[in-house]
């Protein structure tokens, strides 16, 4: 891969830069690589990510007479779309989510990482812990290629999900995360509650559905794509059981009533949003997911 142009001040999108991504994709390498080619070297991932998008599907259309990008060197950039946020524009400490002080722990802008402290009680903890093991059961993942559901050998854990506001505490907490990263409750689809035991662990992995599955058109007919994740730590394994980000060197300790947000505004591996649940080592794990969709979830 050659150097790419230097950057100016405001990190403009110049005619240099532009030849360059398409010298790059050319030669064959991936938008991926190209994209964290240009992130290594100190351009904002926007900028970098706005840089691919609009010079591939210039030249590319160029190419093609206006057809989507399909070959694996050069894929089309998906168009990005309005994530949650927290309110984090003023660096606050806490945030007020009506009952609750939430407390900011660690902030990630590229991408979007937040680690929360104080969103559950020990108390509600226990509870969603006491609703849920009875129904627990092997944890499905949704099946790609038909829209349902299926065992997946990268996950080892058993789940149960609520539905949306099943249980008062369940309520109380879908009512805080609404408040929390600005998105209507609706929005969120049913908390899942999952248990791991030693030795158990979700591989890394994505929480958007793949465009170019089968079985993902099926999906978003609930509510449009996955735009963001909490987790939400229920208990405190002995030893392992974090939750990794690998593409960004970040593992977060599952602290009990702590939680980590993240999103990703298109479904694509630009947003490094990979992440996984690390081997429990001693003792066990819970933890309650609540996925993010673009629209109202039905």
């Amino acid at each position: 891969m050659t150097t790419e142009p230097k950057i100016t001040t405001a990190q403009a999108i110049t005619p240099e830069l532009r030849q360059w991504i398409v010298d790059q994709a050319e030669a064959g390498f991936a938008a991926p690589v190209i994209l964290q080619s240009m992130i290594d070297s100190g351009w904002r991932e926007d900028t970098a990510a706005q840089a691919m998008e609009t010079t591939l599907r210039s030249h590319l259309g160029l190419q093609q007479q206006q057809q989507p990008v399909t070959t694996a060197a050069q894929p089309q950039m998906p168009e990005g779309v309005t994530v949650p946020a927290p309110a984090l524009d003023d660096a606050p400490l806490y945030i007020d989510v009506g009952d609750r002080q939430v407390h900011v722990l660690q902030v990630m802008t590229s991408p979007r990482v937040v680690v929360f402290g104080n969103l559950l009680s020990d108390a509600e903890c226990e509870a969603l812990i006491a609703d849920a093991a009875p129904r627990m059961k092997r944890s499905l993942t949704v099946a790609i290629k038909t829209g349902g559901e299926e065992v997946n050998a990268d996950r080892t854990s058993d789940g149960m999900f609520f539905s949306r506001g099943e249980t008062p505490v369940v309520q109380t907490l879908e009512r805080r995360i609404a408040q929390l990263v600005s998105w209507p409750v609706v929005n969120g689809e049913g908390l899942q509650v999952l248990h791991y035991r030693a030795g158990a662990e979700y591989k890394p992995h994505y929480d958007y559905f793949d465009p170019s599955e089968p079985g993902t058109p099926t999906i978003l007919k609930r509510g449009g794509q996955r735009v963001a994740t909490l987790v939400i730590y229920l208990n405190e394994p002995t030893r392992g059981g974090g939750t990794v980000f690998p593409d960004i060197n970040l593992t977060v300790a599952p602290k009990r009533g702590n939680a980590v947000f993240f999103s990703y505004d298109r479904p694509h591996p630009a947003t490094r949003t990979l992440h996984g649940g690390t081997p429990v080592i001693e003792g066990e794990k819970w933890i309650a997911t609540k996925w993010l969709r673009e629209r109202e979830f039905i």
